[in-house]
C-alpha cells in the first residue's frame, strides 16, 4: 500500500495540475469573453525633456470619426489633493488620486456602481464624485451621501465603484465630471487617457493608427495599448507554471516507480519458497515472469486510480473554492493511468525475470 501511495502522489499531482491550469484558463477565457479584448487605451507618453503632455480637446472627437470604433470616451488628470476631511493634513492622501470622467465612461469600460449612481449630467457640474473601490477603502466611506476634501473643496461621494477588470487603475481614483474638474479645480480640458471600443475584427487596424488619429504629426508622444493583453500574459505565465508543475508530477511517478521495483524485488527474496514450489509443480518460467509482472501492474494501477481520483477530487474542491468551474480534461485521467501501467511493467521486468530465473531446489531450500 505504500509503494502504491508513491504512484498515486505523482498522477494526483499531474492530474491535479492539469485540472486546476484547465480550470484556471476556462475562467480566464470566460472572463476575456465578458470584459471583451476590443478596448484600446490611449495615454500620454513623457517627452524626451521630461515635460507633461497632454492629449488635444478633441482627442475623442477625433477617435469617433475612425469608422469600426463603437464608443470612445476618456478621462484627465486633475491636481487636487484628496482628504477624508478637513482636520487630515493636506500630505496624507491616502494613495487617491483625482481624475475627471465623461459621463460614457463606464459603459464604455462595462464597469458598475456597486453602491450609489454614477455620474449624471445634472451633477457632472456639481463637487461630486464617484469612487473606485480600493479609493473607497482607502478613504474608509463605505456608502453614498459621505463627504471627502479635494484641495479645499468638499466633494460629496455620490457613488462607489465595483472593481473595474480591464482597467484596474480606476479603483485607486476619485472620479468627477470635468465641468466641475474646470469650475473647481482649474482644469485646461484636455484628456490624458482615451479609451475606445471598436469591432472585434478591426482591433489591430484601430491600434495601428490610433496614436496618428489623436495627435497628428505627434504619434510619438502617444503610447496605445490593449487592456486585455494583461489577462492573455497572464494566461501564458499559468501555462509555463503547469510545465514546470507537470515535470514536478513526473518525478514523484518516478520515485513511485522505483518503490514498486523495490517491494517486487523484496518480494521475490521473501517468496522463493513459493516460486521453487510452482516449478516443482509444473509452473514454467513465462508463467512465473507472469505472475510477478501482474502483480506489479495491480499495484501500480491502484495507485494509479487512486491518484487519480486524488487528482480529480482536488481539482474540483479548488476550483469551487476558488469559484471556477471545474474542467478535468479526460486525457489527463487516460495519460495518468496509462503511465502508472507502463511504470507498472518497466518496475516488474526486472523482478519478474530475476524470479524466474530461480531453480525450484535452490528455491525450495530457501530459508
Amino acid at each position: 500500500m505504500l509503494s502504491a501511495l508513491g504512484i498515486a502522489i505523482g498522477i494526483a499531482t499531474m492530474v491535479a495540475v492539469v485540472g486546476l491550469s484547465e480550470s484556471s484558463r476556462a475562467d480566464l477565457m470566460a472572463q476575456l469573453d465578458r470584459l471583451g479584448t476590443n478596448l484600446l487605451t490611449a495615454e500620454t507618453a513623457e517627452a524626451a525633456d521630461g515635460r507633461a503632455i497632454s492629449l488635444p480637446k478633441s482627442a475623442v472627437a477625433m477617435v469617433e470619426r475612425i469608422g469600426p470604433v463603437r464608443h470612445a470616451t476618456a478621462t484627465a488628470h486633475v491636481d487636487a489633493r484628496v482628504r477624508r476631511s478637513d482636520v487630515v493634513p493636506q500630505e496624507r492622501t491616502a494613495g487617491v488620486i483625482v481624475q475627471a470622467a465623461e459621463l460614457d465612461l463606464l459603459s464604455t469600460l462595462g464597469g458598475e456602481v456597486g453602491d450609489g449612481i454614477w455620474l449624471t449630467p445634472a451633477g457632472a457640474g456639481l463637487p461630486t464624485t464617484v469612487l473606485g473601490a480600493v479609493a473607497a477603502d482607502r478613504l474608509g466611506v463605505d456608502r453614498p451621501g459621505e463627504t471627502i476634501m479635494m484641495n479645499d473643496v468638499r466633494v460629496a461621494v455620490v457613488g462607489i465603484l465595483e472593481p473595474i477588470e480591464l482597467v484596474p487603475t480606476l479603483d485607486r481614483v476619485a472620479l468627477i465630471g470635468f465641468p466641475a474638474a474646470e469650475r473647481h479645480f482649474g482644469f485646461d480640458g484636455h484628456p490624458t487617457t482615451v479609451f475606445e471600443r471598436s469591432t472585434d475584427a478591426s482591433v489591430e487596424d484601430v491600434r495601428a493608427i490610433l496614436a496618428r488619429t489623436i495627435s497628428p504629426g505627434k504619434a510619438s508622444e502617444v503610447r496605445v495599448s490593449r487592456p486585455s493583453d494583461a489577462l492573455a500574459a497572464k494566461a501564458a505565465a499559468d501555462e509555463g507554471l503547469t510545465t514546470l508543475m507537470l515535470g514536478l508530477g513526473a518525478v514523484a511517478l518516478l520515485v513511485g516507480g522505483v518503490g514498486v521495483a523495490n517491494t517486487m524485488v523484496i518480494s521475490v527474496l521473501e517468496r522463493r519458497q513459493e516460486i521453487g514450489l510452482r516449478r516443482s509443480l509444473g509452473a514454467t518460467r513465462n508463467a512465473i515472469r507472469l505472475q510477478f509482472l501482474t502483480e506489479s501492474l495491480l499495484l501500480s494501477g491502484l495507485g494509479g486510480v487512486t491518484g487519480a481520483l486524488l487528482g480529480a477530487a482536488a481539482t474540483s474542491v479548488f476550483a469551487q473554492v476558488q469559484g471556477w468551474t471545474a474542467v478535468i480534461p479526460p486525457w489527463s485521467l487516460a495519460g495518468g493511468l496509462a503511465a502508472t501501467l507502463l511504470i507498472g511493467v518497466l518496475a516488474g521486468l526486472y523482478p519478474a525475470a530475476r524470479a524466474s530465473r530461480l531453480h525450484p531446489t535452490v528455491a525450495l531450500n530457501a530459508t
